[in-house]
């Protein structure tokens, strides 16, 4: 029987490519005026109202017990608090596209953990795909690669490799807990508001007195999108995406992502785009495709 196309699955998986490769310039927008902190409170503040509507509108905002709680505050630690907080912080100090090549590093680390976790089996095929997949990452920013030897960028690199160890851990976290709660929305709602009220307390840490009239309307609405696209949108799709497919193959849209980024700064900023970036694209899809392609099997007759 001819297996049909889960056009769900396609539609989520284009989603967090394409969502999340915008996210990386938006950040960079909202921490021009707003105290990284309060951004992503902010973020994850009206991320989880949106939520905690859908859910009063279907009636099914509810207590999910203290078992499931205890796995959406983990999974909303490493991957909101930590990952998304210090990705934030990073963008601070170094450009938007460094920040992109440190994170293509996290399918590599999903990909280890994964095998370490029992949750694939080490493969040839996986492991070229991954690489290849990153060499056109690298490919691309390969003149700007001495950004890393930058002192003034050691900081929002060093927040950059926390952050995405935060988000391989929880990524797999996620996936080992995918099928033991089957409402996405209600997790993400208890993630969304257990991340803010961390960050709106940090917030208040490093940033005591904020100066908001020195917030730029051009930061509050990167904000803003970050939260509907980037957390409601894009963080429901990876969640779905989790349930269906494994770890690596959803991480590996890391690299989708850097494509989607380098073309916005071509169509916003007015950045050229150079035969290495047609090369570094084509090497970012032959990877994506390595990893994903699976032989027919035959029928038995």
């Amino acid at each position: 029987m001819k297996q049909n196309l889960d056009y769900k699955l396609i539609i989520a998986l284009a989603a967090v490519g394409i969502v999340w490769g915008t996210t990386f310039l938006g950040i960079k927008v909202a921490v021009e005026t707003i105290p990284p902190w309060f951004v992503t409170s902010i973020r994850q503040g009206l991320a989880g109202l949106i939520m905690m509507t859908i859910l009063l509108f279907k009636k099914e905002l509810e207590w999910i017990g203290w078992e499931n709680f205890k796995q959406q505050l983990i999974a909303s630690v490493l991957m909101l608090v930590i990952a998304n907080g210090f990705t934030t912080i990073a963008e601070q100090n170094i450009p938007s596209g460094l920040a992109s090549v440190i994170n293509a590093l996290t399918p590599i680390l999903i990909f280890l953990g994964s095998i370490m976790f029992g949750l694939q089996k080490m493969s040839l095929k996986g492991f070229t795909g991954v690489i290849i997949g990153f060499s056109g990452v690298v490919f691309i920013f390969k003149d700007g690669l001495v950004s890393f030897l930058d002192a003034n960028y050691r900081t929002g690199m060093m927040f950059m490799g926390f952050a995405i160890l935060a988000w391989a851990a929880g990524t797999i976290y996620t996936k080992t807990h995918a099928n033991k709660s089957k409402n996405i929305t209600l997790n993400l709602f208890y993630q969304f508001t257990i991340a803010s009220c961390i960050q709106l307390v940090l917030a208040s840490i490093f940033s005591p007195n904020p100066d908001f009239s020195s917030w730029s309307s051009r930061s509050i609405f990167a904000a803003l999108y970050l939260s509907i696209f980037g957390s409601v949108i894009a963080f429901f799709c990876y969640n779905y995406a989790l349930k269906h497919v494994t770890a690596v193959q959803v991480s590996i849209l890391s690299y989708i992502n850097t494509i989607i980024a380098v073309f916005l700064g071509w169509l916003l900023l007015d950045e050229i785009i150079t035969i290495d970036f047609i090369i570094a694209t084509a090497l970012i899809i032959l990877g994506v495709f390595i990893v994903n392609y699976k032989k027919k099997e035959k029928k038995a007759v």
